[in-house]
């Protein structure tokens, strides 16, 4: 028995999910779970995401990709079928910080996150220890804003990884390595932004006496720290508390929105449209 999901976009209109799941059952799969939204039922657009199983493995995904792209053409549709059995595989980039490192390592070998690791790169030597622990290839790459060394950086990620996640790694991508990579990046951030760029966010947090801190976990692409959200968590902060607590509390938050972020990925419950996130 396997199991596909397919996510599905188009311009909102009668009889999508009957088309869909006729199809379903004409293959002689068995619907899951389905998830649908609508912006608006009059001429807005509709998503949905649908697993369903199929036995006795006929269909590969391929094959029943092309079998289903005629429903695609009939409503004109963006759409994907991905087979939950493939392990994605995800290069994981990191600076000094190791909060979110540590954490994605722990879900990992607890096997709540089931993807394979390829390695980790950073540019601080420090983390070499502890990821030869869990046997994950380990790269130092010395790069800093000077030189970036991203010829280095994609000789490691390129054909090695499906997905990349920027686990506070302080370099920004250049807008030519995003094009050449051409796969999905993932990013965490502190939820100051854009109150608060720059050095010492939760300096500046503490001094304006803000009631609430955060983080947001998204899509990376060539506007800096503007691709589509995907996870954020919040937390309310009092007087009481001085920069170490926020950075505290901080760290939590950005451990959680991208270890949400990621689990969310790997289930493709994701549908991204425009600059925005349907996550189902």
């Amino acid at each position: 028995m396997r199991n596909f999901v397919l996510l599905f976009q188009c311009l909102d209109r009668r009889g999508i999910v009957a088309r869909i799941s006729d199809f379903v059952l004409r293959h002689e799969g068995n619907i899951v779970a389905a998830d649908q939204y609508s912006t608006d039922p009059e001429g807005g657009y509709f998503f949905m995401r649908v697993e369903f199983v199929l036995s006795g493995g006929k269909y590969s995904k391929e094959a029943l990709a092309a079998e289903f792209a005629p429903v695609g053409n009939e409503f004109s549709a963006q759409w994907r079928i991905v087979d939950k059995s493939e392990t994605l595989r995800m290069g994981i980039l990191v600076s000094a910080e190791d909060h979110c490192l540590l954490d994605l390592l722990y879900l990992w070998m607890s096997g709540e996150l089931k993807v394979e690791i390829p390695f980790v790169l950073s540019n601080d030597e420090r983390h070499r220890k502890i990821v030869s622990q869990h046997n994950i290839p380990f790269h130092y790459v010395p790069a800093d804003s000077g030189d970036r060394r991203e010829a280095e950086l994609l000789s490691y990620a390129s054909g090695t990884t499906d997905f990349l996640v920027l686990a506070r790694y302080m370099l920004v991508l250049s807008a030519g390595f995003l094009k050449e990579y051409n796969r999905d990046i993932i990013n965490i951030h502190h939820g100051f932004l854009p109150a608060f760029k720059g050095a010492d966010p939760y300096g500046k947090a503490e001094k304006e006496g803000v009631k609430v801190i955060g983080a947001t976990a998204h899509f990376v692409n060539d506007k800096l720290d503007e691709g589509p959200i995907i996870s954020q968590e919040v937390e309310h902060v009092s007087h009481k508390d001085n920069r170490f607590d926020l950075a505290r509390k901080g760290r939590n938050l950005e451990k959680k929105a991208l270890a949400g972020a990621i689990l969310n990925y790997v289930d493709y419950r994701i549908i991204r449209h425009e600059n925005k996130t349907i996550v189902f």
